[in-house]
């Protein structure tokens, strides 16, 4: 037979609001101490798979695509606005290189 987990929503709200609190620390570390804004959101990822509760998009946001690193704009990533007739925004991550755009709606 099948295993499957199924979280408990007490769990499932615990879970949440500490990966919220870890990427907020992150975010706020992240200038002075960089290595502990990593540290706390590569936890707060770990929280996310090991619960199997799917991030929220502005979590979400905060780790490259490619190399699944923490990135805050202007200090280990750059941000751009593309001049294209469609606009995006540029996002290039300053550890491995790769360019992801996000489509703003018109």
């Amino acid at each position: 037979m099948f295993s499957e987990i199924i979280v408990k929503p007490a769990v499932r709200k615990i879970a949440m609001e500490r990966m919220q609190i870890l990427i907020e620390n992150a975010i706020s570390n992240a200038k002075t101490n960089p290595e502990l804004s990593q540290r706390q959101a590569s936890l707060a990822r770990r929280i996310s798979t090991r619960h199997k509760i799917r991030m929220p998009y502005d979590l979400r946001m905060v780790f490259c695509k490619k190399c699944k690193s923490f990135i805050t704009p202007g200090i280990n990533s750059r941000i751009r606005i593309g001049r294209a007739s469609v606009k995006s925004i540029r996002i290039s991550c300053n550890l491995c290189g790769h360019t992801y755009r996000k489509i703003i709606p018109q």
